[in-house]
C-alpha cells in the first residue's frame, strides 16, 4: 500500500489535501457504456486492499466499493452510453464523462490524478500512465467505475439474456462473439465497434 501512496504524499507535502483520483471502466467492450469513477479519499483513513481493480476479484471489488463509498470525502460516477460513444467516439465519450464527474465533485479537488487521459480539466491535473497500479486514489476510482459498470451489465443481461453479459460484461470473449454471430447485435451494442470488429457482418450495422 505504501507504494500506492507515493504520489499522494508528494501533494500532501505541498499542503494540497483534496486530491482526486479518476479512472474509467469499459473503453474496450463491444457493448454497454463507459463508466467514469472519481473520488477524493480520506488519506488519514487508508482502506487496506485497495488496488488496481483488474487485480481484484469481483468479491473483493464489491467489498472495497462499499468501503470507498463510506469513507471517501466525495465519490462520483458518470456513465456515458453506447449511443453517445457511437456519436462522438470512445475517447471523447470518456473525456466527456470525466469532465462531468469532476464537475459533480464537492468539495472541489485541488488536484486531479487521472489514469493516462489528458484533457483540458479545469483544475491542475497529472495524467499517470498505469495510474490504477500506482496511485491509491486512482485505484479507488477504478474500483468505483468497475463495480458500477459490472452491475449495470448484469442488469442488461436480464434484458438480453442470450448474450451472457453477466459473464463477459460486453467484452469480446469467445462466448460473446459466438452469440453475436448467432443473434446479431442488440440495442446496447456499440455499432461503430462492431463495424470495426466484424467487417464481414456489416449488414448488421445501421450507419445512418
Amino acid at each position: 500500500m505504501s507504494d500506492l501512496l507515493n504520489l499522494e504524499r508528494e501533494y500532501l507535502s505541498k499542503k494540497i489535501n483534496y486530491i482526486a483520483g479518476m479512472d474509467e471502466a469499459g473503453r474496450g467492450p463491444l457493448a454497454g457504456p463507459v463508466m467514469i469513477g472519481c473520488c477524493i479519499m480520506d488519506l488519514s483513513d487508508i482502506i487496506p486492499g485497495v488496488n488496481d481493480s483488474k487485480k481484484l476479484t469481483a468479491k473483493e471489488r464489491e467489498y472495497l466499493y462499499n468501503l470507498i463509498k463510506e469513507k471517501s470525502i466525495c465519490a462520483q460516477t458518470v456513465s456515458i452510453d453506447h449511443e453517445e460513444i457511437d456519436k462522438i467516439n470512445i475517447l471523447n465519450a470518456t473525456k466527456k464523462g470525466m469532465h462531468l464527474a469532476l464537475k459533480a465533485m464537492f468539495p472541489i479537488p485541488e488536484v486531479l490524478l487521472v489514469d493516462a487521459v489528458k484533457s483540458d480539466f479545469e483544475i491542475p491535473y497529472q495524467a499517470v500512465i498505469g495510474g490504477d497500479a500506482i496511485s491509491y486514489s486512482i485505484a479507488a476510482a477504478s474500483i468505483l467505475a468497475k463495480v458500477e459498470r459490472d452491475r449495470l451489465m448484469v442488469k442488461y443481461s436480464e434484458m438480453y439474456p442470450e448474450y451472457g453479459f453477466e459473464r463477459h460484461k460486453g467484452y469480446a470473449t469467445k462466448l460473446h462473439i459466438e452469440m453475436l454471430k448467432k443473434y446479431g447485435p442488440c440495442p446496447i451494442h456499440r455499432k461503430t465497434f462492431l463495424k470495426n470488429f466484424f467487417q464481414i457482418y456489416k449488414k448488421w450495422i445501421n450507419t445512418e
